[in-house]
Parts: C-alpha cells; sequence; structure tokens
C-alpha cells in the first residue's frame, strides 16, 4: 500500500539541548579567569563533570563573544637558531630564572624573581621586593634547597648583573649547580621561563592592583598556587604542575626529586 505522504515529513529533525546551565558555567568561569581560553575552560567542565565535547564548548564560547583576542608577536628567523639544549625527561634536571617588574598603584616600582622547572613547570617561588642583588638571588636559592631539600642540575638565566655576581656564582659552585647563560640579546635562549613570565603578567600583573608591597606579595603568591595545583597547562597535555611532580615522585628512583 502506498501512503502519499510530503517528503519533508520524514526528515529526520534533531532535538536540541537545552544549553542554558553549560551557557551559564562558561561564562562564569571566563570571567572569573579572564585570560583562559576555550581548551582551557573545557578542560575545567570536565574536571567538574560536565559530559560536553569540545565542539559544544567551543560554539557557545564563540557565540557569548569570548574568544581571547591577543595579537601574537612575529618571530624572527634568528630565534629558530638558538642553542641547543639537553632534552629534559625527569625534575630538576634543569630550573630556569629571571625577573620581572611591575609597579604598585603608587607608581613605586617591584621586581619579581620567578623561578620554574622546566621539566614539570612548577613554579618554585616568586619572590618579590623593591630591588635584587646576587646576595639576595643565591639566599631565594638557599631558601628553597632547605624548604624542599633539592637543587637543580642546572639553571637557566640571563646575563643579568644578579645572576653573574660573585655571590650568586659562589652559591652554584658550592652545591654543584651549572649556571647557563644565555647568549646576549637571545632571550629565545631561555623559552621555559619566558613563557612563564608571559602567563604571569597576563593572568596575574595586569589583572591586578596593588595597593602595597603586602598586598602584592598576597595577590601574588594566591596566582603561584592557582598556577600551580589548578591551571591546566598545554604543554603538559591539560595536567596541572602539581600533578606532573607528584607522578614523577612516586616513579621507581625518583622518591628523593
Amino acid at each position: 500500500m502506498l501512503v502519499d505522504i510530503g517528503r519533508t515529513a520524514l526528515r529526520y529533525k534533531p532535538r536540541r539541548r537545552d544549553d542554558a546551565p553549560l551557557r551559564q558555567r562558561i561564562k562564569e568561569i571566563a570571567v572569573s579567569r579572564v585570560r583562559y581560553g576555550e581548551e582551557r575552560i573545557h578542560i575545567l567542565l570536565r574536571r567538574e563533570g560536565w559530559p560536553d565535547n569540545h565542539k559544544r564548548v567551543r560554539r557557545i564560547y564563540r557565540e557569548e563573544g569570548l574568544n581571547l583576542r591577543s595579537k601574537r608577536p612575529r618571530r624572527s628567523k634568528a630565534a629558530a637558531n638558538r642553542m641547543e639544549r639537553p632534552e629534559l625527561s625527569n625534575l630538576h634536571q634543569c630550573w630556569s630564572m629571571d625577573f620581572v617588574h611591575d609597579q604598585l598603584f603608587n607608581g613605586r616600582k617591584l621586581r619579581a624573581l620567578t623561578i620554574v622547572d622546566n621539566f614539570s613547570r612548577f613554579c618554585y617561588a616568586i619572590e618579590v621586593k623593591t630591588s635584587f642583588t646576587g646576595i639576595n638571588v643565591a639566599e631565594v636559592m638557599e631558601s628553597l634547597k632547605m624548604k624542599y631539600g633539592v637543587t637543580p642540575k642546572r639553571i637557566q638565566v640571563d646575563n643579568g648583573t644578579e645572576f653573574t655576581s660573585k655571590d650568586f656564582d659562589r652559591w652554584a659552585h658550592t652545591n654543584n649547580v651549572t649556571l647557563d647563560y644565555s647568549r646576549p640579546g637571545k632571550p629565545t635562549d631561555n623559552p621555559f621561563i619566558e613563557s612563564f613570565n608571559g602567563s604571569f603578567r597576563d593572568e596575574c600583573l595586569n589583572t591586578s592592583w596593588f595597593m602595597s608591597m603586602e598586598d602584592a606579595l598576597e595577590k601574588i603568591e594566591a596566582w603561584r598556587m592557582e598556577y600551580n595545583c589548578f591551571r591546566p597547562h598545554s604543554s603538559l597535555n591539560g595536567k596541572t604542575p602539581e600533578e606532573v611532580m607528584n607522578q614523577h615522585k612516586t616513579m621507581p628512583g625518583n622518591s628523593n626529586l
């Protein structure tokens, strides 16, 4: 028997689920963490138990106009020829150190010494002062040695006077730490700390208003803890530096790391 039914009546009509709860949560995350893109937001949603895939998150993220619009700097051809470095396979093979400059609300200058493990991306310290000397840098490293019970085999630094001082060199020699200096004018020789400092400025310094040195210390330390323990890291497959640290501490032969 033939039934006269229009072709349009037989077409499948998809039922679109209500995106309102997911949309609201995406906006809440984007408001509280203004520099997180769609990939990091998707990772946070999965942590919270949302089953939605990255395509739905991307669609809603863009429909809400949350796209990050940051122009990336053009890379020069010289950057492709940076110095060869040993491949990293474990914790404490190499740390990186550098300084970041900022100021309080009243224009008073401050400097932040950032120290990161290149393998795990774990930030051991962001020491904040108005100024630093080589002795100050050596004291910070000695305090980290006492706190964590480890020193790195190698530290990548630039040619600033604080890192080339006799006091810091003496500390490195005493602790059998190799100081690996970048070539003058080649910040790409130390890409790990450059990347970290970019995130530090983008997500903390540029979004915070420091009323005093104490206020700066509190907010910067809070961001360091979030970076280590909460913030998904793209180069770590969405894991946090703390997760990578704990994972490698439990591996055979790494009990003292």
